[in-house]
């Protein structure tokens, strides 16, 4: 039997997954780690942090499974996008990774508007200048701690520092680097104009490859370290959001994945690279090779419901320990006991800032209605339909741009939750649906593994083979008619609020 690993370094935690060839979960491992927020806004790892995950959790699938190493034809690298791992001229890592959901460089987005042109930009990345890219984070490093700039020698993405102490070499793919703001998106290749006008090093920047090739193999060091074979190959992966698009079989047109992670995605496949001239969305290219995809973002998805759980669920916690199950399971009933729209009370998800479809890194998580009848259970459903409203935002650009939505797959938190699944369906007024393996961005790492080896001919081949729809939520036409009119206030809230938002952050 041959088998894959795929490694999805996430911003709670990282997942390893042993598949076998079809695509079928054989063991699983999640080892979490912490986020640090030394200032308001600002969100940092440990890259150290991730490295340990990994060497813990592949150990663990590979003894779980009873599996023999050398059985392991190749693995499959996805992780949290557009992260700043800064290494020096020894590869020892120069400061924490400031992370996807930071917000500390508005200046730096600003300075990249100006000194490459707004449409410029745009034209060639694909997308205006965002905090929550990587070019603004290194340009922060630069204008904030010229000590560490100057010691720079190579920029790694996330799952990329993973490869890189795996096999010793400094490269990257197509999906996740068209989140550095450093890429020709229609190109597929390394800017040389952005670079020049922004002066980075591109001797800083790791190989290019498409997502399915191989980009070098085990280390001896990284085996020990693992309990992999030496030599074992190791695919170029995908950033979360494509590799994820894998696992879930979204790799045609009119093939649309709601995702509910720590952030919130809506991602639609395109044949080429489509681009909103407003910048509401992103375009990058798809894991898929010479096909892109569009994708909205809400920062503060499960984050929001993560806040909940942390801050006012510590009976639900407590309880779900002694029932062994998950706490979100018990805050799931009490939610579905609440109606449609939580009596009046309203939640803008924007606890670290927002991309779609507004861009600013100044706005804040409200809850708007809150009156003494709310309880615990009107909070937790508000969170839950505020996400959801989020991800109608992003969906509805992604149809303003005329790109076939429909069949709209669920996955994440979202997608194991029946309550929030059926909230999407309703919301979007369009049936969603999941699919055979919950493993997301694991397996679609696992599966651009399967085609860097050789036991699949192409992405698209790997996943009709290993990805199939299971289930079918239908939209309920009362819920959707009831969610209009809540919508429609959500959408005016932010615009009433959005110079408090910038007030607020000056006064802070």
């Amino acid at each position: 039997m041959q088998y894959l690993i795929g490694i999805d370094v996430g911003t709670s935690g990282t997942k390893t997954v042993l598949f076998d060839s079809s695509g079928k979960t054989v063991a699983s491992t999640t080892v979490e780690y912490p986020l640090y927020q030394p200032q308001p806004g600002w969100a940092e790892q440990d890259p150290a942090d991730w490295w340990k995950a990994v060497c813990d959790s592949v150990k663990q699938v590979i003894s779980k499974s009873g599996v023999d190493k050398h059985d392991v034809k190749g693995i499959g690298l996805s992780g949290q996008m557009h992260g700043l791992v800064l290494l020096d001229a020894n590869d020892n890592v120069l400061r924490n990774a400031i992370i996807w959901c930071d917000q500390r460089t508005q200046a730096q987005c600003d300075y990249i508007t100006e000194a490459v042109g707004r449409e410029k930009l745009i034209e060639i990345t694909a997308n205006p200048a965002l905090t929550g890219f990587t070019a603004s984070k290194l340009l922060w490093v630069r204008d904030n701690e010229p000590q560490i700039y100057e010691r720079i020698s190579k920029v790694l993405l996330p799952k990329d520092y993973i490869r890189f102490m795996l096999t010793g070499e400094y490269a990257t793919e197509v999906s996740d680097a068209s989140g550095m703001q450093l890429m020709n998106i229609r190109e597929r290749g390394w800017s040389g104009e952005i670079l020049s006008k922004l002066q980075i090093d591109k001797n800083w920047l790791g190989k290019m490859y498409e997502s399915f090739e191989i980009t070098g193999t085990v280390s001896p060091r990284a085996a020990e370290l693992t309990g992999l074979a030496v030599g074992t190959p190791v695919a170029a992966g995908g950033g979360d959001q494509a590799a994820g698009a894998v696992g879930n079989g979204i790799v045609r047109s009119g093939a649309v994945s709601s995702t509910i992670g720590s952030s919130g995605v809506v991602f639609a496949f395109t044949d080429k690279a489509a681009i909103d001239p407003k910048g509401r969305v992103h375009t990058f290219c798809h894991a898929v090779p010479g096909k892109w995809h569009v994708m909205g973002v809400t920062q503060g998805a499960g984050l929001s419901l993560k806040w909940v759980r942390d801050a006012l669920c510590g009976e639900e916690v407590e309880a779900a320990a002694q029932m062994e199950t998950d706490p979100y399971v018990l805050m799931d009933e009490m939610a579905e006991k609440i109606g449609v729209g939580s009596d009046g009370l309203l939640y803008l998800p924007y606890m670290m800032g927002e991309r779609t479809p507004h861009l600013d890194p100044y706005a804040k998580g409200v809850f708007f209605g809150l009156t003494p009848s709310h309880t615990k259970a009107h909070i937790i459903r508000s969170v839950m339909e505020g996400v959801t409203f989020s991800l109608l935002d992003c969906l509805g650009v992604i149809r303003e741009m005329g790109i076939p939505t429909g069949e709209i797959r669920v996955s994440g938190g979202g997608g194991k939750s029946p309550l929030w699944r059926q909230m999407q369906a309703d919301v979007f007024e369009n049936d969603v649906m999941t699919v055979n393996s919950d493993q997301g961005p694991a397996l679609g790492a696992a599966l651009l593994a399967a085609v860097g080896t050789g036991l699949y001919k192409s992405v698209e081949e790997a996943c009709e083979n290993c990805v199939a729809v299971k289930d079918t939520t239908k939209a309920n036409p009362t819920a959707y008619t009831r969610y209009r009119d809540y919508y429609g206030l959500y959408g005016k809230l932010y615009r009433s609020l959005k110079d408090d938002f910038r007030e607020l952050a000056r006064i802070m």
